[in-house]
Parts: structure tokens; sequence; C-alpha cells
């Protein structure tokens, strides 16, 4: 019987990292003390805290170990850590699904990298398998081991060079463009709009010869120009704040596949400060959803997120390609799903039933703002502006009715699913069938009367549910069986049919 491997220890680099970083986490009691020690003019208080805290970085190096055993079907990868509370996880090999690695500036610049290992299962922040820091020489032989899904004889032959990784996509400057226009650029420029409100930037606006009188405002504009000024740098600030945002944390990044001792790998690489990587199984894979979000779409863009077992389906550990080109992402799933028609392709719509929803909900809003301007007509006198708002409001949802009708469709065949839906944020996912596990028609009261349902594929990657809105109720069930022939054997499922 051979014997366990021992134990091993994080790099001894980490006594430069983790004190520092104990220090920054700890902040908000470090500042409380500094206070309290200035106004009682006692700075010993402050040297002690500091220490303190120092020590708890200092001793996660000495009480933290892990190993990793040789069997990767049957073995496991354990980690201990904890001084006072002693704690170990332990993660089978069969059940990793992929391998994360982020460096930090700090943690580059004394070459090392923290390794987290996931299983596809959702963890508390105590129970996740991390490995901070471990020398970023060791990282491409700890990621080959742990990703590793057949054993290595000692006694095989040496083996051949890995060939080399094929580049799916490399980032450019240019989708930069699309940084102020996704969600997180639009919410730094909300925040500037309203900083700039608190700071009594609107408030000079309405006080201003501008807010006055267009007459007066040519007489007498310095307020206004001044308080247009600040509001046009807040709002570039803003713009500016989402760019470097967006290049600091995907810039240099390189999305490419290659096939070595741990199998068909998908290797995402990005960050420039903030180096992150993280590998993926192949075999994990079971498609891609594109979002639209409707800015980034005006300007021909897309996103691109993994459907994978083992990757949370929503938020950044997803994102395969940020806002970039819309033919970059199209080529990109194309390339992983390997059809063309799966992502590209027409859809098949889903009848005048769905479109006359899309439209009805779309309009809900302006009709009863107009009803009650109507209304309010007969008692009040309302502003001048207010019926020219509501025509502008009546127009919008006139559009962004028919883009909903326009986005709604889907495509089925024995290896993928495919359906497209929404406006404000349009996705169109693209999932192997052969990943689905379970099917679900849901129908509200609403649609009951309208004759549709909602298919609801559940699979173990990505978002778990994924749902084909509106399907006419018919044709619910046949979709199903299209996709999932053991569906079509379902006594119940024949019966409804």
């Amino acid at each position: 019987m051979s014997a366990e491997p021992a134990w091993q220890r994080l790099s001894p680099r980490m006594l430069l990292v983790h004190p520092l970083h104990e220090v920054l986490r700890e902040l908000p009691l470090l500042v409380a003390v500094v206070v309290f020690g200035s106004a009682t003019s006692n700075t010993v208080w402050v040297i002690a805290v500091v220490w303190v805290i120092a020590a708890v970085g200092v001793a996660r190096w000495f009480t933290t170990t892990y190993r990793i055993e040789p069997d990767p079907e049957a073995g496991r990868v354990q980690l201990r850590s904890g001084l006072l509370r002693r704690k170990m996880l332990s993660v089978p090999r069969n059940r990793i699904r992929s391998v994360e690695t982020d460096a930090r500036l700090l943690h580059r610049l004394l070459g090392l990298t923290v390794l987290r290992v996931s299983t596809g299962q959702q963890a508390a922040g105590d129970a996740v398998f991390e490995l901070d820091a471990v020398e970023s020489s060791e990282v491409p032989r700890l990621r080959a081991t742990l990703l590793a899904h057949t054993g290595q004889p000692s006694a095989a032959p040496a083996p051949a060079p890995p060939a080399p990784a094929t580049v799916l996509a490399r980032w450019s400057p240019s989708w930069l463009r699309y940084s102020p226009l996704s969600l997180s650029g639009l919410v730094m420029i909300g925040a500037a709009v309203g900083v700039a409100y608190q700071t009594g930037v609107w408030a000079a606006l309405e006080d201003s010869p501008l807010g006055r009188s267009w007459l007066e405002a040519a007489e007498r504009s310095a307020a206004a120009q001044t308080a247009a000024l600040i509001a046009g740098l807040v709002s570039a600030a803003a713009v500016l704040l989402a760019v470097l945002r967006s290049l600091v944390t995907y810039g240099n990044l390189v999305l490419s596949r290659h096939s070595g001792a741990a199998g068909d790998v998908l290797e995402l690489r990005y960050g420039l400060l903030r180096v992150r990587e993280h590998s993926y199984d192949m075999r994990r894979l079971r498609g891609g959803t594109l979002r639209r979000p409707l800015l980034v779409r005006l300007f021909g863009g897309a996103r691109l997120d993994a459907a994978m077992t083992g990757v949370t389906g929503e938020g950044e550990s997803s994102i395969l390609l940020p806002p970039c080109p819309r033919a970059t992402a199209e080529q990109v799933l194309t390339g992983l799903v390997g059809d063309p028609v799966v992502v590209t392709g027409p859809l098949r719509r889903h009848g005048p039933a769905a479109d006359r929803r899309r439209r009805t909900r779309a309009m809900l809003l302006p009709v009863a703002a107009g009803i009650g301007l109507a209304v309010a007509t007969g008692f009040v006198g309302l502003p001048v502006w207010c019926w020219p708002a509501w025509a502008a409001l009546t127009i919008g949802a006139a559009l962004l009715a028919a883009d909903r009708v326009r986005a709604l469709g889907h495509r089925v065949d024995a290896h993928w699913l495919s359906a497209r839906t929404g406006s404000f944020e349009q996705r169109r996912y693209a999932i192997a069938t052969a990943g689905i596990i379970g099917w679900t028609v849901r129908q509200s009261w609403f649609q009951r009367r309208a004759g549709v349902a909602t298919l609801i594929a559940a699979t173990a990657a990505g978002v778990k549910a994924y749902r084909v809105i509106d399907v006419p109720e018919a044709m619910a069930w046949s979709v199903a069986a299209q996709a999932s022939p053991w569906v079509a054997h379902s006594k119940w499922t024949v019966g409804q049919r």
C-alpha cells in the first residue's frame, strides 16, 4: 500500500501578503482605535491592535497545509486551516469541475497566485477551497493535476509535446466603447448624476436664468454655464471610470482552447493589475448565452456567458467574453457548440397570441398614464409638458413591444435547444439537449386564457433553468419530446397530448 502524500505548506512569501490584507480587512476597527487613541492621547492601543492584526495574518501560514492524493478518480484534495478552530476541507478529485486563479498586484509582485477549486456546488464563504497563496511557477502543474481525469503510470513513455492552444478570442481596445453602455457603466453614470444632484448642480440649474427663461439665459448665463460644466465633467468622469474599470478588469483577455494531460480544456485569462485565470473542462460545457443589453445591442455588441456544470450561471464567474462586437461573441459560441445554425439561425415564431401578449404588457403603462391624465385634466390644470411626455412614453412603449415581438422565438433539434427573448437585455441561449435533466410546463392565469405556456428546461449547468416563453400550449410538450426523446415515452405526457 502506497504511503499517503505529505502535507504541504503555502509559499513563505505569503507572510508578506496576509498581514497587509488583514490590516486592510480590519480597517474600520483600526480607524476606530486610532480615533480612540487620539482622543485619549494613548497610542499604545493603536500599536497593539496593529500587531494583533498582523499576527493573525502571520498565523495563517503556520496553520494552513494542503495535500493532493495521487489517484484522479478515488483521491481527494484536502486543506487544513485555523488555529483556535481547526477546519479541514476535503474535495473528491473526480468532482472538480474548474480551477480558477487570481493574482492581485501585490501577489504578482511577489510571484504568488491564489488558486481556487470549484466542484459546481454552492459553497459558503468558509467552505471555499482556496490556496492563498502558491508560487506562480507551481500553478500550471497544480492545474494539470487537479483537472487530470486519467492516471499517468510511472513507467509510461514520455508524453508527446502538448498541442499549441487555439486562441478563440483576444481582447481589443475597441471593446472599451461598450463599457459605459453596460449595466455597470450605467450604474457609475447614475451614481455620478446622483452626486451632481446632491452637490447642488441641479438646484443651480433651476435657479439660474436657464431655468427661468431662455431670453434671460442669453443675458445672464454664468451660473447655468458653471452648473452645466460641472454636470458635464461629472458625466465625463463617470464614463472615464467605466472605461478604466473595464480596461483594468478585462484588459489582455485571451480565451483559448487546447488539449493536454488534463483533456480538452477551455482557458480564460484577463486583467491588468489583477490577473485572473479560469480553466474549464470542456466535457462540462453545455452551451452558452449571448446577452445583449439594449444600448450595447444598438452599438452592435454582445456578451457571452458559459453554460457549464460547476460554474455559476450569473455574475462574473460565468463570463467568457465581456461586451464585445456581436460577430466575435457569435463566432466563439459557434466554435464551442460546433453548429452555426444553433447560434445565428432563424427561430420559430410563437404565433399571434404570444405577440399579442408582448404588445399588451408593453402598452399597459402608457394606457394607464393616459387615462390618469385625462381624468386629472377635469379637476386641475396640468403642466404643458405632460401630454408631450405621455406621447413620448407611448411611442417608446410601442417600439419596445415591437422589439419584444421580433425577438421572441425558439429552435430545437436532437442536439440543441435555442431560444431568444427580452428587449432591455435580449438573451439568446444554446443548450445541449443531452444536458437537460427535466422539463416543466408552467402557465399563469393570463397564459391559460391566451393559450400559451412557458416551457422550462432544467439542467445542472449555467442558470439551471432555461425558459422558452409563451410557446403555444399545444406545442409545449412536443418541443420537449423533440429535444428529449424520453419525454415522448412518458405516460402522463402522452395522455396530455
